[in-house]
């Protein structure tokens, strides 16, 4: 049993198909909508994308190929640019896609290959027992029940399996960012697929396209306008990925223009923008209670700063299935995905809240107010290198290691399915 039809769940029920496992989507929602802006998917999720079975062309039809990763000052002179994906040297992509069209793809593909029943929609999990048995009892927001061999919570950063596993967690946490995101119908910056973060650690733009160019040359442009105030009581943060006219924000980023790039009209040729607060969990120290587990968001909401979230969640998803390849539906399949995946990512939440990558965005701020001529005479060359090495190698996308790497489910593997219980 799969809690929640996100990215997370639908990439688990894709891989427990594949593996021969029998599974069933429990998603609170009524009707899957395609909802959200844009995000990233680095090459190590790519790559499993791939062994599943979703090629160039279907994630083409959601996004495009990232070409370039780059870090501009509030002066618009060059902290940092890298080329990513192919380009870098990776053998997969690195991809930048509309949200909701990318979840629709996903849960296309789970209903075509799993049946129609597979996903079951208006039916929210709110709490689990384990049983003598070996089952595990999934308990629902109308007060029915359903029992599995095991309970996998994708239930995204509120879940109740989470709370559920851990009824003493802290509140969700906030640091005082606030998000505003919107997609604009504009002309492609720098390569014409560039990931550009632009401004300081604590006042900044980033800028993707998510689409092929049409025959105008303009593509979708997905942005993300933040600030951070230095006392988050200043804010009011109820809302969640609420609509908010352009006016609220826009005043941040005026006069924001430089040659190539106008802020402010790319602000104003968005039909519509939401506003959230950037928000993360504490670190747990297990994603695992008996036959229940934890994956994406409900064991790991991490800050977006790492453009990772997504990608950890489908990593999550394949590493689960690799286990339970290796130990059948068993604990120890769980009790090996925990092992492998929980301490490391939880650091990497902590890295995300420290700005993950953006980190060299403090550094310039740091050392000369954010203004420079000649950023090598601010942080040499070889300094940035390894800072950037340093978080790749940290979120598993390190270009030698990860092209080096087997596939994390082998060709063909299979599952011995356990018994029934009697």
């Amino acid at each position: 049993m799969i809690a929640g039809g996100g990215i997370g769940g639908l990439a688990m029920a894709l891989t427990l198909h594949q593996i021969g496992v029998n599974c069933v989507v429990f998603e609170s929602v009524r009707s899957l909508k395609p909802l959200g802006v844009g995000i990233n998917l680095q090459p190590n999720a790519v790559r499993e994308l791939q062994d599943l079975g979703l090629d160039a062309t279907a994630l083409d039809s959601v996004g495009v190929p990232a070409r370039e990763w780059a870090l501009v000052g509030l002066n618009g002179n060059d902290i940092y640019a890298e080329p990513r994906g192919l380009e870098a040297g990776y053998a997969w992509p690195q991809y930048a896609v509309h949200r909701g069209d990318f979840h629709m793809l996903l849960y296309r593909t789970v209903i075509a290959r799993l049946g129609p029943d597979a996903v079951q929609t208006g039916r929210r999990v709110t709490g689990y027992r384990n049983t003598a048995d070996g089952q595990v009892i999934a308990r629902f927001e109308d007060g029915t029940e359903e029992a599995g061999a095991m309970l996998i919570g994708a239930d995204g950063i509120h879940s109740a399996v989470r709370a559920t596993m851990h009824p003493a967690q802290p509140p969700i946490h906030w640091g005082g960012a606030v998000m505003w995101r919107g997609v604009t119908r504009a002309k492609p910056i720098r390569t014409g697929s560039s990931f550009v973060g632009l401004g300081t650690h604590r006042h900044r733009m980033v800028i993707y396209p998510i689409s092929h160019p049409d025959a105008d040359g303009m593509a979708l442009i997905n942005w993300i306008a933040e600030v951070t105030y230095d006392d988050p009581a200043a804010h009011e943060t109820t809302g969640w990925f609420r609509q908010v006219g352009i006016d609220d924000f826009r005043h941040h980023f005026d006069g924001w223009r430089y040659d190539w790039l106008d802020v402010p009209a790319l602000l104003d040729g968005a039909e519509i923008a939401y506003e959230n607060p950037m928000i993360d969990r504490d670190p747990i120290g297990t994603w695992r209670d008996g036959n229940v587990v934890l994956m994406g968001d409900a064991a790991h909401a991490m800050y977006p700063t790492g453009s990772n979230g997504a990608s950890q969640a489908i990593i999550d998803a394949r590493v689960l299935g690799a286990k339970l390849v290796e130990h059948g539906l068993t604990t120890a399949a769980l009790a090996a995905y925990d092992e492998t995946l929980c301490g490391p990512v939880s650091a990497l939440i902590l890295r995300n809240r420290g700005a993950g990558p953006f980190g060299l965005l403090n550094l310039v701020d740091d050392r000369c107010g954010g203004a420079f001529d000649d950023i090598d005479a601010v942080i040499p060359p070889e300094e940035r290198a390894a800072f950037m090495a340093g978080y790749k190698a940290a979120a598993g996308f390190a270009i030698e290691t990860l092209n080096a790497a087997p596939r994390t489910i082998a060709e063909g593997a299979r599952v011995a399915q356990r018994p029934p219980i009697a």
